[in-house]
């Protein structure tokens, strides 16, 4: 409880432990948690606040100028010789000559570098990928593993296998052709593992994959990224904040003018520091729809204190004398002695106001047009901050009285120990968990824990329990450990603020952005450009010298009187001739001047040393940075191509690091943070829906089991690529204009509506494939027709043979049935005596060899029939095989587009 010390106590000497009015300290962190009440919370804010509005100052000045260079608008301080101006040097050469130049304006080196990045950024492609690591997304890939190929993929391989060992000749009814399509056979080819290596993503994968697409369109993450890389290029800084609700959160880019922090000097990202704020103005509406739900009826009722129908509070400006910088610590005589008073009230706003007795806030935000007509009156100052406090935890060591065994814990500071220790001392004295022999034991260690708050109060300085001179007494809301403690890079205990950003070049020197290394050699630029323009104003060119007595006065035609000179102008700008009249009627004197000459006062030297001059204030510009003209836009028409493509190609080498430490350094924490901020508030939630919309204007919707997401742990992955829109839309311009490969419209309209190489790539190698298959079944047609031919040929060969050996066979029997019946007109002989001539038994004998070559092919012919009915049955069982084949990859197909339902019911059982 504070301690309150009325005017008798303080006069008789009683004085306070600690003071905060005027000579702000930063509260003590390692308390307990009973320790840490609201009005340590409030002074905590109050420190916060002043430390960051002092880092403010300190950078605003920079790091304004950078903006308003990058956004082309002069700042005359740069051109003013000061002692504080860093460029008073080369102003001080450049504007003896001529004192016009400070009324300036601007001409662009800065602004096109900067919109050249940022546009070539807008134009790449990140790739974002997520791996989970953690045992359980390793065991459900085995199981859903398992689970693929009993279902899916031993078909499919066994489709393969079967047709393989047919077209090797195999029989499918032998055993060794059973024993190949066994199960245990096909879990084991290759192919299979290969693909579970490509293709397998867990169920937190893939809601990874969803929940960064949905919020990438929630959160508008493109644009909010070309902003943090603009941030980055004018500042060397940004900032990501993750705004933790009550049942969401949100992702923030922060004003890198407006926040300040502090961390080690090797530490390289803010949420690795030791605390990160912002301190900005809104109006009352605003506070009230962010952060309406945190505020009683009290504090609402109080924000009717800003607007204008309020009393003016005290008739002078400042405060009375009436304790508010009563210092508690300090005796009553001086609290009241002079100047004591006057000087605190000095110092207690002296850090809150510039030298000219501008506050900063206001300094930086008049910059734009939200408060060119009102001002900061009715505005109120918002101060979020985080920071590392320390907490206790207690390692737990316990002895089980059933096993005896020695059990460890880490607990919270609410542990009550309920089992007394008992101590084995005989040997070692210590009493800690190595001689705990009954009983429980704790060691206390502190830990950080990241906290967080905000305070709401007016646009002046303000501390818990004062109000200002207006009566508005700052308010201070949600001053807690933040809901979510973002795991530490390193370390078990370890904890990040939930700002994440970085100082890109702020290692063993000041920070030096983009524009800053452009900086001298843009006042440079803008001065002699500047300096070309007063010339060509201010030059008189061709000029006629003459005796002004010359010019008439009373001749050609009129009176010309008074003012001759201005009518000699005219008429010679009229009739390209100047009248003059010598006579001594008009000169009245005789003319002592007779030498008329024309003046040439042109002032070309000096105008081109002013143009070589911004032409090196340009080109050092470029050379700082490593950007060329050509990558610019600027092109010699004497260059070459292949000149041009090397110099540009110099250049991206030289500023690549721009976006290397944006997309691939700083961007993968970034993502890492939100998908870690997700996954903390949908494991809360019984079941996590995702819906949205593709950049192909199609819906998506996902759902996962909250509980699934516990404990999970995910990795982000980051790729860029240089230029990699501008490849992609050359590559679609090259495939559409060189469309030799047959592909249809709507071939053409997936190339040209595709969003990433992937796409396209995919596209063109389905089209590849469609013309390949296309050239092969062409080929097939022309080898069918030739085969057929051949065949036909073959034919006609073969049967004109036929012919041909048939007529022989017939000469041949014609000549054997001539010479049977001559025999037989003869008598015959009979060797073998068997009462039968030799002639008839030789007809026997040829009878029945010609009988038994009859039979011989009737077998022939019944053997090939067999054949042709047993390849006949192969053909079928192979036309079986191939359509099982057909119906186990139409199976994968549905298998993969409708894994994630599976994969649910799975869960659900």
């Amino acid at each position: 409880m504070p301690l309150v010390i009325n005017a008798m106590q303080a006069k008789k000497g009683v004085k306070a432990d600690h003071t905060r009015m005027g000579t702000l300290t930063q509260p003590i962190q390692f308390l307990p948690k009973d320790q840490k009440d609201g009005e340590w919370g409030a002074w905590n804010m109050d420190w916060f606040e002043m430390e960051g509005l002092r880092q403010i100052r300190r950078n605003a000045r920079k790091l304004l100028k950078n903006y308003k260079l990058a956004n082309s608008i002069i700042d005359k301080t740069d051109y003013i010789v000061e002692e504080d101006n860093q460029y008073s040097d080369l102003i001080d050469v450049i504007t003896k000559e001529d004192v016009s130049a400070l009324e300036l304006k601007f001409y662009p080196i800065i602004p096109n570098v900067i919109n050249v990045l940022v546009g070539e950024f807008a134009k790449r492609s990140d790739k974002v990928q997520y791996v989970s690591t953690d045992q359980a997304s390793y065991n459900e890939m085995l199981e859903q593993k398992r689970g693929m190929i009993e279902q899916t993929l031993v078909k499919e391989a066994e489709m393969q296998l079967a047709m393989n060992m047919i077209n090797q000749g195999a029989d499918p009814e032998s055993e060794e052709f059973k024993q190949a399509l066994s199960p245990e056979n096909i879990k084991s080819l290759p192919e299979i593992e290969e693909f579970f290596k490509k293709d397998y993503r867990s169920m937190v994968e893939q809601w990874a994959v969803h929940q960064h697409e949905a919020d990438t369109e929630r959160f508008k993450m493109k644009e909010l990224e070309i902003r943090a890389f603009r941030d980055m290029l004018i500042g060397d800084r940004e900032f990501w904040h993750f705004r933790m609700d009550e049942d969401d959160y949100e992702v923030e880019l922060w004003n890198p003018v407006l926040t300040f922090y502090h961390k080690s000097p090797d530490i390289r990202y803010i949420s690795q520091g030791n605390f990160v704020g912002k301190i900005e103005l809104h109006t009352v509406s605003d506070i009230i729809d962010r952060y309406g739900y945190l505020m009683n009826d009290e504090q609402l009722k109080s924000l009717e204190s800003i607007y204008p129908k309020k009393a003016a509070g005290y008739p002078i400006q400042g405060y009375q004398n009436d304790g508010t910088f009563y210092d508690g610590t300090r005796s009553y005589q001086w609290n009241v002695s002079s100047p004591s008073l006057g000087f605190r009230q000095f110092t207690s706003v002296n850090d809150y106001f510039l030298a000219a007795g501008d506050d900063i806030i206001t300094r930086i935000l008049n910059e734009s047009e939200d408060l060119a007509d009102f001002g900061t009156y009715q505005l109120l100052r918002v101060t979020t901050v985080y920071w590392k406090s320390q907490r206790m935890v207690g390692h737990l060591t316990r002895i089980d009285p059933d096993t005896g065994m020695k059990m460890h814990e880490v607990v919270t500071e609410d542990y009550q120990i309920t089992v007394p220790p008992v101590y084995d001392t005989s040997i070692n004295k210590v009493k800690d968990e190595t001689t705990l022999v009954q009983g429980e034991d704790i060691k206390w260690i502190w830990i950080n824990q990241v906290w967080g708050g905000l305070k709401v109060g007016p646009n002046r300085p303000s501390f818990y329990g004062n109000a200002d001179y207006m009566g508005i007494q700052p308010i201070y809301l949600n001053i807690a450990p933040i809901k979510f403690q973002f795991k530490g890079d390193f370390t078990l205990y370890g904890c990040k603020l939930p700002v994440e950003g970085s100082v890109f070049t702020d290692r063993n020197s000041r920070s030096m952005s983009l524009v800053d290394k452009m900086k001298p050699f843009q006042i440079g630029y803008n001065l002699v450009n500047n300096q070309i323009a007063d010339i060509l104003v201010d030059e008189l060119g061709t000029v006629i010298m003459l005796d002004h007595n010359a010019l008439p006065k009373h001749s050609a035609g009129e009176d010309w009187g008074k003012n001759n000179y201005a009518k000699a102008y005219v008429a010679m700008k009229d009739f390209q001739m100047l009248p003059l009249d010598t006579s001594i009627t008009n000169t009245e004197n005789p003319l002592a001047f007779q030498h008329y000459q024309v003046l040439n006062l042109e002032q070309t030297q000096r105008m081109m040393s002013r143009v070589q001059l911004a032409s090196y204030f340009k080109q050092q510009a470029y050379e700082v940075i490593g950007v060329t003209p050509q990558r610019m836009g600027q092109v010699n028409s004497q260059e070459t191509a292949t000149g041009i493509e090397q110099s540009v190609n110099a250049s991206y080498s030289q500023t690549e690091m721009y976006f290397v430490q944006h997309s691939e350094h700083l961007m993968p924490r970034v993502h890492q943070m939100r998908t870690d901020l997700s996954q903390y508030y949908h494991s809360r939630r019984p079941s996590a829906r995702l819906t949205y919309m593709t950049s192909k204007d199609e819906k998506v919707n996902f759902e996962i089991n909250g509980t699934e997401l516990l404990s999970r742990e995910l990795n982000v992955f980051v790729s860029t690529k240089i230029n990699h829109k501008t490849i992609m839309e050359q590559i679609k311009q090259m495939a559409i204009q060189n469309n030799t490969a047959g592909a249809s419209i709507y071939d053409l309209a997936s190339i040209v509506k595709a969003e990433s190489m992937a796409e396209v790539t995919h596209a063109m190698k389905a089209i590849e494939q469609k013309t390949q298959a296309q050239q092969q079944q062409q080929q097939m047609h022309e080898q069918q027709m030739q085969q057929q031919q051949l065949e036909a040929q073959q034919q006609a060969q073969e049967a004109q043979q036929r012919f041909q050996a048939e007529q022989k066979m017939l000469d041949r029997q014609t000549q054997i049935q001539v010479a049977e019946i001559r025999g037989a007109s003869f008598p015959g002989s009979d060797v073998n005596e068997n009462q039968e001539t030799d002639y008839l038994e030789s007809l026997k004998y040829l009878e029945g060899k010609r009988q038994d070559q009859e039979a011989l092919n009737l077998k022939r012919e019944a053997e090939n029939n067999k054949n042709i009915r047993e390849n006949q049955k192969m053909s079928l069982k192979q036309q079986e095989l191939q359509t099982r084949e057909d119906i186990a990859n139409k199976q994968l197909d549905v298998a993969r587009i409708n894994k994630n339902k599976y994969d649910s019911k799975k869960k659900e059982k």
